[in-house]
């Protein structure tokens, strides 16, 4: 299995070779399809230097890059819409659109993306997990950050870990190692492992939500901007497919309601926490398509083609990864020229 930091190396040197060949330009014609929903989570300035650990910068890139993001898809000849107008062009011949998503609904969305998509008159979606804006959610991959940012030793025994992690290259590879065990087992272990290390390291848990999210009164001002569809991100952030359905389905359908009661208005389009096969399949494609949601996404990889439209509750979406903020790689994944490959020529990756 390769490491992170091969993965990326082999992932940059593919982005490199697509604009040097200048694939993106004359392969987009049958990869970009009608348009491409845009993945964010983190906007915020980088503080970490190269090397140093930051496991989860995958998920934040800077406002400048948001800018950045922004004019290369007008220069493209994108039309940056809002989620709603989604099935419409989908519908349509015409311009090539892009919809831009934010998951999880985090407190930098406001401080630094909002004021750039607002210089960009664009559009945007927050997709907001109700447990986190009431301040009681736990988000389990920042309590293993920062469990594992102080402890020297990483003991995780239910996985048969026991990892160095002395300097920023250990806690990296210790990140690494135990994000991997614990993702393949339940979820309900992997929370309760990051739960104990916080215990370990000192940290209080309970407390990450409040500092990183959105509160409900943010969200009822937030609400107010027509530029806002603010949308549903379940209850508490489940790998839902690792879950019996009748609590994937209240997740889905009392997380709709619940925070309809939190915002005053009741959503109507729905984000998979993780969104991955091996966190949404068809079984819940199904419950978001019953809850009453107009729209689903998932983090399947893919821009969109006609065919989307009979699947609007199984939707892909193009993540834009803090670990590759650079030109070459917007122009990649703009292209869609990545995904002929990753989903082997594809289109459609709804099962």
């Amino acid at each position: 299995m390769l490491s992170v930091r091969a993965r990326h190396r082999l992932f940059h040197a593919g982005f490199a070779a697509i604009a040097a060949t200048g694939a993106d330009r004359w392969l987009a014609p049958a990869a970009r399809g009608r348009g491409v929903i845009l993945t964010f989570h983190h906007v915020r300035p980088d503080e970490a230097p190269p090397g140093a650990y930051a496991p989860n910068r995958l998920l934040a890139i800077t406002p400048a890059f948001l800018d950045r993001t922004l004019t290369a898809l007008r220069a493209r000849g994108f039309a940056i819409v809002p989620l709603s107008d989604l099935p419409r062009r989908l519908a349509e011949d015409g311009e090539p659109f892009a919809v831009l998503t934010f998951d999880d609904g985090y407190r930098d969305n406001l401080e630094h993306a909002a004021p750039v998509l607002r210089r960009h008159g664009a559009p945007w979606t927050l997709f907001v997990t109700h447990d986190y804006a009431t301040g009681i959610g736990r988000l389990w991959w920042i309590e293993l950050e920062r469990a594992i940012r102080i402890l020297d030793r990483v003991r995780l025994p239910e996985v048969g870990l026991d990892l160095p992690a002395r300097d920023d290259a250990q806690k990296s590879a210790a990140f690494a190692e135990a994000y991997r065990a614990l993702r393949a087992g339940p979820e309900e272990a992997l929370r309760a492992a990051a739960l104990r290390l916080c215990v370990e390291a000192g940290i209080d848990a309970a407390k990450i939500a409040g500092e990183l999210c959105l509160s409900g009164s943010e969200l009822r001002e937030l609400v107010r901007d027509e530029a806002v569809t603010l949308a549903a991100h379940t209850l508490s952030h489940p790998m839902l497919a690792k879950h019996e359905a009748a609590a994937a389905r209240r997740e889905i359908v009392d997380g709709r309601a619940r925070l309809g009661d939190l915002l005053g208005r009741v959503p109507e389009h729905f984000s998979y926490p993780v969104g991955d096969p091996g966190s949404a399949g068809a079984r819940e494609f199904a419950l978001a398509r019953e809850a009453g949601y107009r729209t689903a996404v998932t983090t399947r990889p893919g821009h969109l083609f006609p065919g989307h439209a009979a699947h609007l509750h199984a939707l892909p979406r193009v993540s834009v990864n803090g670990c590759f903020q650079t030109d070459a790689a917007l122009r990649a994944l703009l292209s869609g020229v990545p995904f002929l490959v990753w989903n082997r020529g594809r289109r459609l990756n709804v099962g």
